[in-house]
């Protein structure tokens, strides 16, 4: 069915916030609750007299206060923040959890210092820092926030999605 489709929803201050069906979306628009920001180029609802743009991207008039979501801390939630590849040489195979800084050397566990590593430059980085080791990252580990595990669930977005996502 055509109002199935995904819509973005973005905060008032242009966070993105959630992901709602076509319909959905209609009706917030509809009773002035959100803004269209984006429409599919080709799409469009249909009724026995109007005509309506079909919404990618809408951005709610008032701001929502949701609660912080948390990601937790997981050998598998590092794996899918890195897009399951190894932070040194982008393989994806056999993929262990590397810290930046060695906990010997005070590294800890979290965000910032995790990175899914293959097992061999895992062993070849040892219980050294990456510029030690003459090794670099292919980014820098951050934490996560529900929106890239919003883009995991839902699969490929639409092209007008990925500025509101960080791409």
């Amino acid at each position: 069915m055509l109002l199935n489709g995904n819509v973005l929803v973005l905060n008032q201050d242009y966070q993105p916030l959630s992901v709602c069906n076509v319909k959905k979306s209609i009706i917030l628009l509809l009773l002035e609750k959100a803004d269209m920001l984006h429409d599919h180029p080709v799409k469009k609802i249909r009724t026995i007299r109007s005509e309506f743009d079909y919404p990618t991207v809408i951005r709610l008039r008032k701001y929502a206060r949701i609660p912080y979501k948390n990601i937790v801390l997981s050998r598998r939630n590092i794996i899918k923040r890195d897009n399951n590849r190894c932070m040194y040489c982008g393989s994806r195979e056999m993929l262990t959890i590397d810290h930046v800084i060695p906990k010997s050397r005070g590294g800890d566990d979290s965000w910032e210092n995790l990175v899914s590593a293959c097992t061999g430059c895992n062993h070849l980085k040892g219980n050294r820092t990456p510029k030690e080791a003459g090794m670099s990252l292919l980014s820098k580990p951050f934490r996560p926030n529900h929106i890239i595990y919003l883009r995991d669930f839902y699969g490929n977005v639409h092209e007008t999605w990925k500025p509101y996502l960080y791409y």
